[in-house]
């Protein structure tokens, strides 16, 4: 259990009960979380929701810049329990909404720094990031952030690999390489790095032969639907272990009937319900961070989309709240 100060400062940062007041009213914040200024969160925050409004460095459809306002105003629904597992976030762990990085809307390199420059003070301060995007360019500043110090795993659920070398005339940062930067970087280890879903056509061979060249398990989906999630799950924690890592899922994983707001769609995805299980099955992984990306709701006027990354959202937070109550409890027992 949480010592006294432990659980008052829990207590003082939990959602806004939509008994004291409806969902659909007041200022939009992740899970109608407090918002809390990033640079007062050490010491009061244990997990950080954060938005990181840029999709300049997509390749195919724009629009994922505003995934985070979108997911935020979509949140606003979620309740305190989850139905499934009993996981109650807010008891375990003390969250709050920090508000969205800085970009620079036009320039990719100079929102890489920013991106980093805003997650590593968390990262120092022993904050947990929940990401909310964003193309998936922006994982890689988070990872760089977050695995400055050692290697993570990496759960990555997506139709695509995004470990290709670049394109476009050489250019290095775009929505289709972070995952190749980060294991060149160091800060990601292939070795337990696994990727579920993948399905998508691809422009040339390198992207999967070079990440299966570094140990990258690769599990696209006709292996996936073939083997079945449980043992598919089952072999994405056993290659994780019990090491720190990360879990970044991309709204395209799912098929397009069921998140058709994506700036590349992919037919023959994941239903909603199958996501919601995956996520679920990752329960017990030491994560230090997550994020849900791609979300563009300008190509969804139904808001669905929105709807499906709010729910994951709130889904792999509970993962990190429990991560979080797990390595408090291990640190008192030393």
């Amino acid at each position: 259990m949480p010592s006294e100060s432990d659980a008052d400062r829990i207590a003082r940062h939990r959602p806004l009960s939509c008994m004291v007041s409806p969902r659909f009213s007041g200022v939009a914040s992740f899970m109608r979380l407090p918002i809390v200024d990033p640079a007062e969160a050490a010491g009061r925050i244990d997990i950080g929701l954060i938005g990181i409004p840029f999709d300049g460095a997509t390749t195919n459809r724009p629009g994922a810049r505003l995934g985070p306002r979108g997911v935020r105003d979509a949140s606003t629904g979620t309740r305190a329990i989850n139905p499934v597992t009993g996981i109650e976030p807010y008891d375990l762990a003390a969250c709050a909404d920090l508000g969205d990085v800085p970009v620079n809307p036009i320039d990719v390199a100079a929102t890489c720094a920013r991106i980093e420059a805003f997650f590593a003070p968390l990262a120092a301060a022993g904050i947990v990031p929940l990401a909310v995007g964003g193309d998936h360019f922006v994982t890689y500043p988070v990872l760089r952030a977050l695995g400055h110090h050692r290697p993570l795993g990496l759960v990555h659920i997506d139709a695509h690999s995004d470990t290709d070398d670049g394109q476009y005339d050489g250019t290095r940062l775009t929505h289709g390489t972070p995952f190749r930067r980060a294991i060149e970087d160091g800060v990601l280890d292939p070795t337990r790095m696994v990727q579920i879903g993948l399905r998508g056509s691809q422009d040339s061979a390198d992207e999967l032969d070079w990440a299966r060249a570094q140990g990258v398990r690769i599990i696209g989906m006709e292996e996936a639907i073939g083997r079945g999630l449980p043992e598919v799950a089952a072999e994405a924690r056993t290659r994780i272990g019990d090491g720190p890592a990360y879990l970044s899922f991309d709204i395209d994983a799912l098929d397009p009937a069921y998140a058709p707001g994506t700036g590349t769609p992919e037919i023959g995805g994941f239903t909603s319900r199958e996501a919601l299980y995956l996520v679920r099955a990752m329960a017990g992984l030491d994560l230090v961070g997550a994020d849900v990306v791609e979300v563009a709701p300008p190509l969804d006027p139904s808001g669905i989309t929105a709807l499906a990354g709010a729910t994951l959202a709130f889904e792999i937070l509970c993962l990190l709240a429990e991560a979080v109550a797990k390595r408090r409890t291990n640190a008192t027992a030393v």
